[in-house]
């Protein structure tokens, strides 16, 4: 008989630690992240995103941790465990296990998209073309029924296959592997980058803040981009929490990850804004940067094509690692709330969510006429999960920590049973319970107004 609990925890706490980093290192790093910059001044921004990570993503998400930690079980069976007497709680498991699955499924479309480009730029299909023909190839693509479903199967199937290997054969093993290779797609990228004729300008964006470019959204984007860039809210640090060992310190652990994540998106504004400016380009392009304005850099420099291969196969690694700590977090609930193998657990959510991520792909195409409250469905799934499910989620959890958990029992996690001296427990108590529910309220009342 297949196991249910197939080589259950990380090994060691550099597998926890890069398996973790992988999981929040994702598109929200390399792809949203670049363009949130440009649209809110550079410099500037960046400061208030650093500051928010370290002041409050931290905070939040060692509460996450705790809470897998503390409970070994998956993001529903840890409230269960932690409070038996108030089921209530469960309710906090759910609203993660949906968004993962949901977050999942629209993040496997835009994924697929990544494989596309590969194919794309290394065949030399992107090859002199004008900006307008890059622009139309990237919508008549996205727009289309076949491909976007196909890549999102084989992207899928890509993390489905890291996820039935088990979590030391498969998660750890793999996010050992693709980290380093990350970095060094990244450090090369940059160096590259750096290089070009007018890069300087490119550098002063990102590094030479100017305050008057930050408004009261710029604040709010910073926030929710610190949130959004560490996977805080969907379940997945509850789940990787299950599986760090006793023994490891969780607040150097979540200091490392967020470092590492932090690290890794500023590397990718140093890798694409010295290249944008260089060539005349906006900052400020949205959230079409990578796909349509990236492939115009690539095409107006010397050995793009070996540039632009290598940056999609960086953005795939890095929505891969993402991706494998959204399946896991259904596919433990399956493993020991519903008793199924690991494998059939995979399978069987990878299929459901292949087919909710259809209706996403065909949004933009021959669903394109379908809208719920005004948005697509691709836009739909986005808007719940990033206005609604996320932020609920964490402010659920930091609640839970700061006035549910008893005290003692937060502290016995941070200092591991007395082993360590944790002086800075005053301080993170005092966050988690006062100012990242008024936080993270803000950020929800902020996007329901918007």
């Amino acid at each position: 008989m297949e196991s249910t609990n197939n080589n259950r925890g990380f090994s060691s706490n550099l597998g926890a630690i890069l398996a973790a980093t992988g999981g929040a290192i994702g598109l929200g790093n390399i792809w949203r992240f670049p363009y949130t910059v440009g649209e809110n001044g550079g410099g500037a921004f960046i400061l208030l995103y650093i500051a928010f990570v370290f002041l409050l993503g931290v905070p939040v998400m060692m509460s996450e941790i705790i809470i897998g930690r503390r409970s070994q079980k998956n993001v529903i069976g840890a409230f269960r465990t932690l409070a038996p007497q108030h089921k209530g709680w469960i309710s906090m498991g759910v609203l993660s296990l949906v968004a993962a699955l949901v977050i999942y499924s629209f993040y496997s479309v835009v994924a697929g998209w990544t494989l596309n480009y590969i194919v794309l730029s290394s065949s030399g299909q992107l090859i002199g073309k004008m900006p307008a023909e890059i622009s139309q190839m990237f919508a008549d693509f996205t727009h289309g029924s076949f491909w976007p479903l196909f890549y999102q199967f084989v992207f899928l199937c890509l993390t489905a296959g890291i996820i039935i290997l088990g979590v030391q054969k498969g998660i750890e093993k793999y996010t050992k592997i693709l980290m380093p290779i990350l970095l060094v797609l990244m450090i090369l990228m940059c160096i590259r980058s750096l290089t070009l004729d007018g890069a300087r300008q490119g550098i002063d964006f990102l590094f030479k803040p100017d305050f008057s470019k930050i408004t009261g959204n710029s604040i709010l984007e910073a926030l929710g981009q610190a949130l959004f860039s560490l996977s805080i809210g969907m379940g997945a640090l509850i789940t990787y929490g299950s599986y760090i060992q006793k023994q490891d310190n969780l607040f150097t652990t979540s200091l490392w990850i967020a470092g590492a994540d932090t690290f890794i998106a500023i590397l990718s504004g140093v890798a694409i804004f010295p290249a944008v400016f260089a060539f005349g380009l906006s900052p400020a392009s949205g959230p079409s940067l990578v796909y349509e304005v990236l492939p115009n850099v690539f095409n107006s420099m010397p050995g793009g094509t070996i540039f632009a291969v290598g940056f999609f196969v960086l953005l795939t690694i890095a929505a891969l690692t993402s991706t494998i700590s959204l399946l896991e977090v259904p596919v433990l609930w399956a493993v020991e709330e519903l008793h199924w193998g690991r494998r059939k657990a995979a399978l069987l959510i990878s299929l459901a969510v292949f087919i909710i991520g259809a209706f996403c792909a065909l949004s933009f195409g021959p669903l394109n006429h379908v809208t719920i409250f005004g948005l697509t469905i691709f836009g739909l799934c986005d808007h719940l999960t990033a206005i609604y499910m996320m932020p609920i989620g964490a402010l659920l959890f930091t609640l839970f920590i700061g006035w549910y958990l008893p005290k003692a029992d937060v502290y016995d996690e941070l200092s591991n049973s007395g082993q360590l001296k944790a002086r800075y427990f005053r301080v993170y108590y005092f966050i988690v319970r006062y100012i990242a529910p008024l936080a993270l309220l803000n950020i929800l009342i902020a996007g329901i107004l918007s």
